[in-house]
């Protein structure tokens, strides 16, 4: 997927043999992809600031869902399509400090996230001719 952001200017994605979507890939990140991830690590690794942080997440953002943690390190999926990119960044900024984060990373669903949305519908017929 990463090719095809990188060399397509207009992408299709097919379902069952019909055509879902058309459009440059920054198009269809925007129209079928909700919401963005959320990558953010504690400079420590007490279990009670990281508690603290994920209550502000959830709180602060609804509708997350926390994809994974490991060492200090969550990774969550902001699924609020009414959030704007500077109304997660400036929340984040101001929890920097308070909940002592280390660093963090917010990102745009990738394409290969809205491909993955789209095999959902994909319905496997066994081939029974052979």
């Amino acid at each position: 997927m990463e090719e095809c952001e990188a060399l397509c200017t207009r992408l299709a994605i097919m379902v069952n043999g019909q055509f879902k979507c058309l459009g440059s890939p920054q198009h269809l990140k925007s129209k079928f992809g909700s919401g963005y991830t959320l990558l953010a690590k504690t400079r420590s690794e007490e279990e009670g600031e990281l508690l603290a942080f994920k209550a502000f997440v959830e709180k602060t953002f609804s509708g997350s869902v926390l994809k994974h943690e490991h060492q200090g390190m969550v990774h969550y999926h902001l699924t609020n399509k009414n959030l704007s990119w500077a109304q997660v960044f400036g929340a984040l900024e101001k929890a920097k400090e308070k909940y002592h984060l280390e660093d963090y990373s917010v990102s745009q669903i990738s394409l290969e996230q809205v491909f993955m949305s789209f095999t959902r519908f994909q319905h496997y017929t066994e081939d029974r001719g052979k």
